[in-house]
């Protein structure tokens, strides 16, 4: 095995700790929750693409669509079944002047999302979205934090989570999270979901481990088969992985704002640079 150098070490490892992303399957592990992943960069969205798909007119789909991203796609093309089912939603608005204080530098510290996407939170809010999935360590470590900020962050902010949705692990999750947020108690078992695979290391990896763990809250086999094969899981999946692709993820936690800034613990410089960085944007976005 070749040695490298240690700055260059050093460098590899602080990167390794901020993100759950990677180009190639890892084996797994049994200190590990699951393998590493990572998906390739879909094509560059014009501006022209994103108006033709906000303005495209709304329909539903006769069934959920069965494509998945797999990492040996060099160049996977949008799916047409998520642009007609996009809810309404909008463009925040566009305060002139530099978005952040000179301690924050676009591209280095966060990165503009062009073209800007859409949002999906009240008028007069800025909605911040954690992209994030709960097999990931780093999600799992930042969460408590990340609620904290959440409480204390101003009215205006509308905060919301977007499950990654590069593999099918990543689905079944994604799924799960949709399901519980549809049976009224994401508030109560968000963090209790990633106790139970990163404490407990039960993976919640398959439909029978998610029954059995719902059960466990007070979720009845019939309320869990009915919700978790639902329309209204479906179509937030669907969104979800629209929004996945719009956004480009390859790597979690990551955080948006307003559509239009991305940021990550890594870029930010840590969680106390990462919150302080929200909280900037968030001001230049409402006129603050």
């Amino acid at each position: 095995m070749k040695k490298f150098a240690a700055p260059l070490l050093s460098a590899l490892m602080l990167t390794a700790l901020v993100a759950c992303g990677g180009k190639e399957d890892a084996p797994e592990a049994p200190e590990q929750a699951f393998p590493t992943e990572n998906v390739e960069t879909p094509p560059i969205v014009t501006e022209q693409d994103a108006e033709a798909e906000a303005n495209a007119p709304q329909e539903t789909p006769a069934e959920t669509p069965s494509e998945t991203i797999s990492e040996t796609e060099d160049d996977p093309a949008p799916q047409t079944e998520a642009r007609s089912t996009q809810p309404s939603m909008r463009l925040g608005a566009a305060p002139s002047g530099p978005p952040t204080s000179g301690r924050f530098k676009e591209g280095t510290h966060y990165q503009k999302v062009v073209p800007a996407q859409p949002t999906n939170v009240a008028p007069g809010k800025v909605e911040v979205a954690e992209v994030f999935w709960y097999g990931c360590g780093h999600c799992f470590s930042l969460d408590p934090a990340l609620e904290s900020w959440r409480k204390k962050a101003p009215p205006v902010v509308g905060f919301v989570r977007i499950p990654a949705m590069w593999n099918d692990t990543l689905r079944i999750h994604a799924r799960l999270f949709y399901t519980v947020e549809a049976l009224g108690k994401l508030d109560q078992l968000h963090s209790l979901i990633f106790r139970e695979i990163h404490v407990n290391g039960n993976h919640l990896n398959t439909v029978d481990k998610i029954a059995a763990f719902l059960k466990q809250h007070g979720v009845s086999a019939e309320d869990f088969q009915k919700t978790f094969s639902s329309f209204a899981v479906e179509s937030k999946l669907q969104r979800a992985d629209f929004l996945n692709r719009r956004y480009r993820v390859n790597s979690v936690p990551l955080l948006i704002v307003n559509g239009k800034y991305a940021t990550d613990l890594g870029s930010a410089g840590g969680e106390a640079n990462l919150f302080a960085l929200l909280n900037e944007l968030v001001a230049h976005e409402s006129g603050g």
